[in-house]
């Protein structure tokens, strides 16, 4: 059975269609009229106290009503006008009070009332309800297919994605109904007129043809009545328009309108100010009376004051809050949970050295950082994780330490105001500083004042202020554990990207040929010798070419090498120059190549101690040779025997390269400056 609400709206409604052909009086005219401007009133005030669009989703089928109800008190206005000249109380009132007498006035203020609603408000309405139902349409896709990947990542439940598809399907049919009414409030402005023409000509006619009214009496008496009809039509159109105006303009807003305008409009206390000054120098450098422009500046000051201190308590309450949050998680048994997780990259140092990190103090540590990641994604093709920095009150005023994962692989200490002078070679007695070690490479160097800098470098001492100190040192520490960076995660990464220009490639390699931790464990021991992997492209054709015949990473290895070689021939050596290197020679690798043992899990050498300590003093002769003569000791083996040297001397002298003679070019030069031989 039907309540009674839905029988008394449904005989409204139709109560509404029979005004448009029964006669009403002059008293219940007057009642509907009002009632009319009320109901505009609560329309537009509960548009503007919604926090979205959907709380007040009737709000289409509503401005159908509202608008024939409206055609309908116009009719039937109309109707009592041309018949009677007298349309009730309400109309009279509005049309004397707005034309004050003067018939040209009440027109002008009508007119200017019909332009700006069809004109502005519904025109704009209009085109904002098209929009927001297209734009509203386009995205129902994506929003269900965030909907389903929140429900198959357990981030909601499946009751929760209901709701949402739900509130979806709402939107867009609310937007859609939107679209539709808004050119029913279009019509109803152009009904309107249409209705002021027929009421003004025809009322004009049939006063002084059927009535026998004399011209002037004729033209006041329609002239009110049009004007008074014409108001009390518009300015409800006028309210509805406005509330339709705010409900398709706030769909991004989450709270109501009065919230939005206090929260937005009134949160820069500074701006405030600005104006206030303005205002008060528009009144004393102008002719503008100083009665106008200082009370509203000084009310503008005033609040732009209550502003900024409300804001200021708001900011310690919210800092005090955040202050007992903190301590709370740390009470709580869930925060020792967040002390598992290990930053790969730390910097951290004494008080001494906040300087080098206050950008206000002048420090450019952060941008030498950047720099630092830069170099390392271009030199080793190698993402760089953000590097953290902190304070340690643990350290002496003067030290830093670098960490990598947690463990430290650097310190050293600073002076901030002097120099760090590293010797040319032989040392002028004349340069006096405080004796120290360059922490980058371990040379001998000198902490020297600002006065001994200059005489320092026309000795021909190095010369370097202690941020470069630190990025260097930082720097060489990163290249030389790059390989402990390159995580899992990190790799995919790098997949990602390549698979991005390159998704043939990536398609053939991974999973069907090799794993991601296969690829990892090959660019690791590319990085473990500083190999740039930049050249993902020729790295992955190669692993999908070999990558079939074995799954060693040693021997994978030895192939992205061997395809690199351009890329480590430019590394070692620059072009045109002679590559002098330290070969092996035959009997070593004689005696490697027997002692490689195969397993299970692969190859690896079986060298007797006594032939592997013997390698390790022929190799340091050599190398100290090398290095006194002013050459970068270069250790060249045959391919086969490549890694397996690589094994021997990984331990005590992972800085020298050990290459291959396929790694090399054909067309380089390369001279032997000393043999390691058994």
């Amino acid at each position: 059975m039907m309540k009674k609400t839905d029988i008394v709206i449904l005989a409204g409604v139709l109560g509404i269609v029979l005004m448009m052909i029964l006669p009403i009086p002059t008293w219940l005219l007057d009642i509907l009229i009002v009632i009319n401007i009320a109901v505009a009133m609560l329309i537009m005030l509960l548009a503007m106290s919604t926090k979205e669009a959907l709380q007040f989703s009737i709000f289409p089928a509503l401005l159908l009503i509202t608008t024939l109800f409206r055609l309908s008190l116009n009719i039937s206005t109309t109707k009592l006008i041309l018949g009677q000249a007298d349309a009730g109380s309400v109309v009279a009132t509005f049309g004397e009070f707005v034309a004050g007498g003067e018939i040209a006035i009440g027109f002008i203020v009508f007119l200017i009332l019909v332009a700006v609603q069809f004109i502005v408000i519904v025109k704009g309405s209009e085109r904002v309800a098209e929009v927001g139902a297209r734009f509203t349409l386009d995205a129902m896709p994506g929003k269900q297919m965030s909907i389903d990947a929140d429900l198959n990542a357990g981030l909601i439940n499946e009751q929760q994605a209901r709701e949402r598809r739900s509130k979806i399907e709402r939107e867009a049919d609310f937007y859609g109904a939107m679209d539709g009414a808004s050119k029913f409030v279009k019509g109803d402005a152009i009904a309107s007129i249409i209705l002021l023409i027929i009421n003004l000509v025809g009322g004009f006619i049939i006063g002084m043809t059927i009535h026998g009214m004399p011209f002037s009496d004729a033209l006041s008496t329609y002239s009110i009545l049009t004007i008074g009809d014409g108001l009390v039509s518009q300015i409800p159109a006028l309210l509805i328009s406005t509330a339709s105006g705010l409900i398709v303009t706030r769909a991004t807003s989450e709270g109501n309108l009065a919230d939005d305008v206090v929260g937005q409009l009134f949160s820069y206390p500074k701006l405030l100010y600005i104006v206030a000054a303005a205002i008060a120098l528009l009144g004393i450098l102008t002719p503008i009376h100083w009665f106008s422009t200082l009370p509203l500046s000084g009310l503008l000051f005033f609040a732009a004051r209550r502003m900024q201190t409300n804001l200021n308590q708001k900011q310690v309450e919210e800092e005090l809050q955040e202050e007992e949050q903190q301590i709370e998680e740390v009470r709580s048994p869930e925060s020792v949970v967040s002390l598992l997780q290990i930053d790969p990259i730390e910097f951290e140092f004494g008080y001494g050295l906040i300087p080098l990190a206050d950008m206000q103090q002048g420090g450019d540590l952060l941008d030498r950082i950047i720099m630092i990641r830069r170099q390392c994604a271009l030199e080793l093709g190698l993402v760089v994780p953000v590097i953290r920095i902190r304070d340690n009150i643990q350290l002496r005023p003067n030290e830093y330490v670098i960490k990598i994962k947690g463990n430290i692989v650097g310190r050293g200490e600073l002076l901030l105001n002097h120099y760090l002078a590293m010797s040319p070679g032989f040392d002028d007695e004349s340069i006096s500083g405080i004796e120290t070690m360059e922490p980058a490479f371990g040379l001998p160097a000198l902490w020297i004042d600002e006065a001994t800098k200059e005489r320092a470098e026309l000795s021909g001492y190095t010369v370097v202020d202690p941020p470069s100190v630190v990025a260097t040192h930082l720097t060489e520490l990163v290249k030389r554990h790059a390989h402990e960076l390159l995580g899992r995660q990190e790799t995919r990464a790098l997949i990602d990207n390549l698979k991005e220009s390159y998704p043939v490639l990536v398609d053939e390699l991974i999973p069907s040929v090799l794993g991601i931790g296969d690829v990892q464990k090959v660019l690791i021991k590319l990085l473990k010798e500083k190999i740039s992997i930049r050249d993902m492209v020729t790295i992955f054709e190669t692993l999908a070419d070999y990558g079939t015949y074995t799954k060693d990473p040693d021997i994978l290895t030895e192939y992205v090498r061997q395809a690199l070689s351009r890329q480590i021939t430019q590394q070692f050596t620059q072009q045109g120059e002679t590559m002098r290197v330290i070969t092996v020679g035959p009997n070593l690798e004689k005696k490697i190549a027997e002692s490689v043992q195969q397993s299970e899990q692969g190859s690896y050498l079986a060298l007797d101690p006594v032939s592997t300590q013997t390698v390790y003093q022929k190799l340091t002769e050599q190398v100290n040779r090398a290095v006194q003569s002013g050459q970068q000791p270069i250790l060249l083996a045959s391919p086969t025997i490549r890694m397996y040297m690589r094994q021997i001397i990984e331990r005590t002298m992972q800085d020298i390269p050990v290459l291959s003679y396929s790694e090399l070019e054909p067309s380089v030069e390369i001279q032997s400056v000393g043999v390691v031989n058994l």
